[in-house]
């Protein structure tokens, strides 16, 4: 298999019984200019193209990973990790990952103030998957808690896995502290985050939906789900709403409409097909009409049209009450 020179020529040789292979200067650097990049992380497939002609189809990401392999090894010439490193050779893929991720993470939470994206959040120019590098972080933290508990517990043999190293947790909480919230969703960690900003910047709680919309969140909104289920929130959750002076007995907090029952919007309908009948003399309701029901626009087009379709669904009383106003099966 060939390998690369350290006069920058490629010749057939046994990667395997002869060792390291020696730096390539012309095919390296000739990658790094076609491609713009500082940093030598070839992709293991990687094969120069026919059009370098002597240096062409030859596995170059095949043979830096072998550099890599034997630098591990310790068996990698002094010289030859110098030239390689000069070259910006990237000895740990894993370490080089972490530190992109981590410069795309800082730029995010410069701009919006926290670590808490949605997971399908992409930033940065090269459309990096922020989200989701957060979100295996945090499974990543969380497991190495736990197995921390299990430890100190004097449980034994436990691998460390799949956990967050403790200098790369430290990292993320010196940019947000609150990156990984323990106990409630990210979702509501983010809203509170975006209200609690809102609010020390000197503005007033949202008087309803669409006040206030931050990054894609209505905050009247937020709020007044949590006012709606305010029981089943944790005291922590409960303490930091009511800091932003969010509670069910507040005056000016944002609730949301009571949900009506199945009965309770039929019979709402119907009061609208009663006034328009008063008022036209029959029940011929253009599909997009709306009927104004004390300051209530009804879709009462809709609502004929729907019925109609699922006329043989309806209860014997229903059909007979919109019979009765001139309704046309």
């Amino acid at each position: 298999m060939p390998r690369c020179d350290v006069r920058g020529g490629w010749h057939q040789a046994d990667r395997t019984s002869n060792g390291p292979g020696s730096a390539a200067r012309d095919p390296v650097s000739r990658w790094l200019r076609e491609t713009g990049n500082t940093e030598l992380r070839v992709p293991y497939t990687y094969q120069t193209p026919e059009a370098w002609e002597a240096l062409g189809n030859h596995p170059l990401g095949v043979w830096v990973a072998d550099q890599r392999h034997y630098y591990a090894a310790g068996t990698l010439d002094a010289k030859r990790v110098t030239e390689l490193q000069n070259l910006g050779m990237v000895w740990s893929v894993h370490a080089s990952a972490w530190e992109a991720g981590l410069a795309v993470v800082r730029d995010y939470a410069a701009v919006h103030g926290h670590l808490l994206p949605p997971a399908s959040t992409v930033w940065g120019g090269d459309g990096f998957a922020l989200g989701g590098f957060l979100k295996n972080a945090r499974q990543a933290a969380k497991k190495a808690r736990e197995n921390a508990v299990r430890r100190a517990n004097g449980e034994t043999g436990i691998s460390y896995a799949g956990e967050l190293p403790e200098s790369r947790m430290e990292a993320l909480n010196e940019i947000d502290p609150g990156w990984a919230p323990e106990g409630w969703e990210i979702g509501w960690q983010r809203c509170y985050r975006l209200l609690l900003a809102h609010v020390q910047a000197g503005g007033e709680l949202p008087a309803g939906p669409g006040d206030v919309v931050v990054q894609g969140e209505d905050l009247a909104v937020w709020i007044a789900g949590q006012v709606a289920v305010w029981e089943r929130l944790v005291p922590a959750q409960q303490y930091l709403l009511e800091t932003l002076g969010v509670h069910p007995e507040n005056e000016g907090v944002p609730r949301v409409p009571a949900r009506r029952s199945q009965d309770e919007l039929w019979e709402r309908n119907m009061t609208a097909a009663r006034q328009y009948h008063a008022r036209e003399g029959h029940l011929r309701v253009p599909r997009q009409h709306r009927e104004d029901v004390d300051g209530e626009l009804v879709g009462l087009g809709s609502f004929i049209s729907n019925t109609r379709r699922r006329a043989d669904k309806l209860s014997p009383q229903r059909r007979d009450a919109l019979t009765a106003l001139g309704m046309r099966w």
